[in-house]
């Protein structure tokens, strides 16, 4: 017998049964017949009691001393998997031993464990600041960035960061009412029309302000400009700038196309000036950077996009399945609305999103039946991925939630 001690738990085994697997490690301890090669297999070896020591956990090693009797690896769902991989590494025993269906729940679980470490390691990542305090270390005028920093992108690090990223929120809230009013017919005379430009221009300079503040803050320029709230920021500030430029272009242009009685190309340049302002109400993405709740709802969506992507495919087929089925119907109707399958791609994608504005509907009996199963297949595909997108946004927004308090 082969005397085996495991974190002070005895094991007797047969030389014939750990000799058959020559390869793992107590199969070399059986052949081996170099003592020195043998010290190199284990821990320790007590002369007096011919027994060789392993430091090493004796609960997995029950799983492995009943492999080398019975020759069958068995997997208990309570063990961590981590820690069974590396032990069974570590006596030299493959996977593959294991019967099949313990080792397919195992590679799930192996699995899962895995995919929680990295949304884990995600979420974290998701929380911590592109710069700490040692990375000002060293820096030109390290101390007083540091200050600003913390002023700028740590809210709870005193009362004025905690105003100013309040201050923030507010002014985003604000230009986008601003930017909602300037639409309205009564705010387009005069008096109105300046208000409205002395308040974009008062929310201009806030986001500026504290634009270059980070900017004059930030330890790396180059990881400054790779973060995604960053470039949220610079997309909130430069419709304002961009708007300036082309307003003073649209006065030379105006005056040099009347004397040319040219003056598509102002219209032209006037379109483009109405998209530049539309793009201000990219501020509001603002709010994600002090809201829990819309980091949240972007993890949920960079973590789901592949359920996401395959509801749109089948948005899409149901898209061209039920519109083809309709205009088959229906196409022979005098006064139908369905006389092309890209015409019904509209009656399609409102029925299949349950909305059923009623703008166009069917007029004979197969085409009820088809609008019918067009409603149901929406219904069902619609309920599939409410669920699991919903319970991981509330996973996600809680330990995002924690995780934060604890910081």
């Amino acid at each position: 017998l082969l005397n085996i001690n495991v974190g002070g738990k005895l094991f007797y085994i047969a030389y014939n049964a750990v000799a058959r697997y020559p390869i793992t490690r107590l199969g070399k301890l059986a052949l081996y017949t170099d003592p020195m090669k043998k010290m190199q297999l284990c821990d320790d070896y007590s002369v007096q009691k011919n027994e060789y020591f392993f430091d090493r956990d004796p609960s997995i090693f029950y799983y492995i001393f009943h492999f080398y009797r019975s020759g069958v690896l068995w997997i208990m769902d309570e063990v961590c998997p981590s820690n069974f991989v590396e032990e069974i590494e570590y006596w030299g025993i493959h996977l593959k031993y294991s019967q099949r269906c313990c080792r397919i729940l195992f590679e799930e679980k192996q699995d899962e464990l895995s995919e929680y470490l990295k949304i884990q390691k995600e979420l974290e990542a998701e929380l911590e600041p592109l710069d700490s305090a040692e990375h000002f270390e060293g820096k030109f005028l390290g101390r007083f960035r540091r200050m600003i920093w913390n002023l700028i992108e740590n809210p709870y690090s005193s009362v004025p960061a905690k105003i100013i990223a309040v201050m923030s929120s507010f002014f985003v809230l604000i230009s986008i009412v601003g930017m909602t009013l300037s639409t309205v017919e009564e705010m387009k005379h005069k008096t109105g029309k300046m208000w409205m430009e002395q308040l974009e221009m008062i929310c201009a300079i806030f986001f500026t302000s504290e634009y270059l503040m980070r900017l004059i803050s930030s330890s790396s320029f180059k990881n400054f400009l790779r973060a995604a709230f960053n470039a949220v920021d610079l997309v909130a500030i430069l419709p304002f700038y961009v708007q300036i430029l082309f307003e003073n272009l649209d006065e030379g242009d105006t005056l040099y196309h009347e004397e040319l009685h040219k003056v598509e190309n102002v219209s032209k340049l006037g379109k483009v000036l109405k998209l530049i302002k539309l793009m201000r109400i990219f501020r509001i993405l603002k709010l994600a950077r002090h809201s829990t709740g819309l980091r949240a709802f972007g993890f949920t969506m960079r973590q789901c996009y592949q359920q996401v992507c395959c509801l749109l495919l089948f948005i899409a087929m149901g898209v061209f399945t039920f519109s083809a089925l309709m205009h088959s119907v229906e196409h022979d109707v005098p006064g139908t609305n369905f006389t092309s399958i890209p015409y019904a791609w509209w009656w399609a994608a409102v029925s299949l999103s349950t909305v059923g504005y009623g703008d166009t509907v069917p007029d004979t009996v197969l085409g009820r039946m088809v609008a019918f199963g067009c409603i149901s297949f929406g219904i069902i595909l619609n309920g599939m991925p409410i669920s699991i997108l919903y319970n991981k946004f509330s996973d996600y927004y809680a330990k995002l939630k924690a995780h934060e308090n604890e910081a």
